[in-house]
C-alpha cells in the first residue's frame, strides 16, 4: 500500500498520542496490515525504530505483552542507599529545634545548619563524606520532616 503524507503524519499523530504497550500494539498493527510486516519498510517510510517494531510484531504475533518498567528508571532516593539517614537526621535536628514562637504552625524550626548537620552526620553518626548526599539534599530531606531552616527566635515573657 502506498502512504501518502497525510497518511503518515495522521499515523504519526496517533502513534505520539499513545504510549507504552498500546502504542507498540498500535505500530504493529499499522505495520501487519499497511507494510507487509516490513520493520524496515516502515522506518524508512515512517520514521518509526525498527528495533521496537520488532519488539511490536512480536506482542502482536505471540500475544504477550512486554512489562515496561519505568518505576525503576532513574537514580534512586538517598533513603534506599542510606536507610538510617533520615532517623540520624531527625535525631540531630530535634536537638537543635524548637516550634514557632506564636503557635500559629506546628512548623518545627531549627538553628542547626545543613553544613553543620552534614558535619555532624560525619563525627556523631559515622558517615564518610563521599556517601553523604549534598547540602542541597539534606536541606530538601529536612524540610520534608518538617523542619524549617530558619533563627529561632527568644520567647517573650
Amino acid at each position: 500500500m502506498e502512504i501518502t503524507p497525510e497518511i503518515r503524519d495522521m499515523l504519526n499523530e496517533t502513534r505520539e498520542n499513545l504510549s507504552g504497550y498500546k502504542r507498540r500494539h498500535f505500530m504493529a498493527q499499522v505495520v501487519e496490515t499497511m507494510l507487509e510486516s516490513s520493520p524496515t519498510r516502515a522506518e524508512k517510510e515512517l520514521g518509526w525504530n525498527r528495533v521496537t517494531l520488532s519488539k511490536a510484531l512480536n506482542e502482536l504475533r505471540g500475544g504477550f505483552c512486554f512489562i515496561d518498567q519505568y518505576q525503576r528508571r532513574g537514580r534512586k532516593r538517598v533513603e534506599e542507599h542510606l536507610p538510617t539517614l533520615l532517623d540520624d537526621i531527625q535525631e540531630l535536628a530535634e536537638r537543635h529545634s524548637q516550634t514557632d514562637p506564636t503557635f500559629r504552625t506546628t512548623r518545627q524550626y531549627t538553628r542547626l545548619t545543613t553544613a553543620a548537620l552534614r558535619q555532624q552526620l560525619i563525627d556523631e553518626k559515622g558517615y564518610t563524606d563521599e556517601e553523604l548526599p549534598t547540602e542541597e539534599t539534606l536541606r530538601s530531606r529536612l524540610n520534608e520532616l518538617g523542619y524549617g531552616l530558619k533563627r529561632v527566635k527568644k520567647a517573650v515573657r
